[in-house]
């Protein structure tokens, strides 16, 4: 159960918006907001190893710090910038992997395939650089959504749209460069 734990509290953290949706219409600020701190201590104290620690330390701190503020106001606003403050995260990462390569998207093909040749680096920058954009895109989008105060439509955007635009992306990268490198897209490599 104790490996199980760090994946059964990202996969809750991964349904935040529907939890803070129902959470709220369900339970009020003050019966979601310790259940939301308390999924956030324990992705920070749990997760463990490399990158992925660090990011997902980054993201509890963050989380953990817009829940407090909203149950300290009294205020549900502060929790909705959540996947506001994720993309910029992400931006931020990624940006700054731009001007200190290797690459965010890089450092992934790489684990993937070590000796990646020249023209394999020049592909991951500019895939890189979709993503940046990509989290330019999605954190305006979810900002919109805060600042619209409709709690349906910033879990709708939030818990699933968002969510559906990132795996069109990642799939429609995934579909462009093995058709680049000339890859069946059945086989796997």
């Amino acid at each position: 159960m104790a490996r199980a734990l760090p994946f059964l509290v990202a996969a809750a953290l991964f349904a935040y918006p529907f939890a803070v949706y129902f959470g709220l219409r369900h339970w009020g600020l003050g019966g979601i907001a310790p259940v939301l701190l308390g999924l956030f201590a324990l992705r920070f104290f749990t997760t463990r190893g490399g990158l992925a620690f660090s990011v997902a330390r980054l993201f509890s701190i963050a989380g953990a710090a817009l829940v407090a503020l909203s149950w300290i106001f009294r205020q549900n606003e502060w929790m909705l910038y959540y996947p506001v403050a994720v993309s910029l995260l992400l931006l931020s990462g990624f940006v700054w992997s731009l001007f200190k390569p290797p690459t965010a998207i890089e450092r992934l093909a790489r684990l993937k395939d070590p000796d990646l040749p020249p023209e394999g680096v020049r592909y991951t920058r500019r895939v890189t650089q979709v993503w940046c954009a990509f989290f330019i895109f999605n954190g305006s989008i979810s900002l919109a959504t805060c600042l619209h105060g409709d709690l349906a439509i910033w879990t709708f955007y939030n818990g699933a749209l968002s969510y559906i635009l990132i795996a069109l992306l990642f799939s429609g990268e995934w579909l462009l460069r093995r058709r680049l490198t000339g890859k069946p897209k059945d086989k796997q490599p």
